[in-house]
């Protein structure tokens, strides 16, 4: 039984949380709700775009506004699934888009681990004919797990038929694609690296040039194809900053503010080459190195691109 006092208390205490609720609702007008809800919009705007350390490969992680996840490339080995959890939540297991820009196995082998352990719901890649046993399980994956697949190629004046020059993926966030300007589906090549897919992301304003190891070879023939696609704000510099990529002409037209080197430290390759290093230094580039700095993430809003390593 409750005592009169009690009852008393009771009743205080009731009246005084009805009281707090309601001064709480009146505080929080709607047009308060509706800034705060601005500024979580305002932060999912944000096409984040990571450059993982891998070691001597490429790895990018794309994570868009919409909340898909991209994975360009995986590097060699395994590096890039402690990768993925660290930046992907932990009951996300779902790649919505997987991109092989060749099959050679600092960007492959990474990808095979991915595939086996996440759902991946569309894979992009060139179809080119290579025999590696990395490879071959690859596609066995991609079979057995029937996963859409889209073989990507650039358009020409010539437009042949399955060509794509630009791909929406979501609002507001476009692939454009540069390279290669032939279907490769099928057809054995005699320098994988010239075979790279070559991606410019595009988030209003900003724009990233990914082209995967293509060499001086490609980059001369994409410089006379497309000129005027090449501007990017961040270069991804090709085939690990090797002295056989990155010439001055071309260089010159993407007339990036910044460039990304995914290297690993101490590696057999003397990458990146010195001459690259001073040939970005002459054109007023920021460098960025995976092996001096680990990851490096850029963070575009569609008008600058910030730049952090975590």
């Amino acid at each position: 039984m409750f005592t009169k006092k009690s009852l008393v208390i009771i009743v205080i205490i009731i009246t005084a949380l009805f009281v707090a609720s309601r001064w709480h609702w009146n505080f929080f007008d709607d047009s308060d709700i509706e800034q705060v809800q601005g500024v979580e919009t305002q932060t999912q705007k944000e096409l984040r775009v990571n450059f993982l350390d891998v070691n001597q490969g490429d790895a990018i992680l794309i994570e868009t506004p919409g909340g898909a996840q991209i994975l360009l490339d995986g590097g060699e080995g395994q590096a890039v699934l402690a990768k993925l959890g660290k930046y992907l939540p932990m009951t996300d297991r779902t790649i919505e888009l997987m991109v092989l820009s060749h099959p050679h196995s600092d960007h492959l082998d990474g990808l095979i681990e991915v595939l086996k352990r996440y759902t991946v719901k569309e894979v992009w890649f060139t179809d080119v004919v290579h025999t590696s046993s990395g490879y071959l399980e690859f596609l066995n994956l991609l079979k057995d797990k029937n996963i859409p697949v889209k073989n990507i190629f650039a358009c020409t004046e010539i437009k042949e038929a399955g060509c794509s020059e630009e791909i929406n993926f979501e609002e507001g966030v476009i692939f454009k694609v540069l390279w290669p300007v032939e279907n490769l589906a099928g057809k054995r090549v005699a320098e994988l690296n010239n075979s790279s897919l070559v991606l410019k992301l595009v988030y209003g304003a900003n724009a990233w040039l990914l082209p995967g190891d293509l060499d001086s070879a490609g980059e001369n023939q994409l410089a006379i194809n497309k000129p005027w696609e090449l501007k990017a704000d961040m270069l991804k510099v090709s085939h690990h900053g090797s002295s056989s990529a990155t010439g001055e002409a071309f260089l010159r037209l993407v007339s990036p503010t910044d460039a990304v080197i995914s290297v690993g430290a101490d590696n057999d390759y003397g990458h990146p080459s010195l001459r690259i290093i001073n040939r970005l230094k002459r054109a007023s580039v920021n460098i960025w190195r995976t092996d001096e700095l680990g990851d490096i993430i850029t963070i575009g809003d569609g008008s600058a691109i910030k730049i952090t390593n975590p």
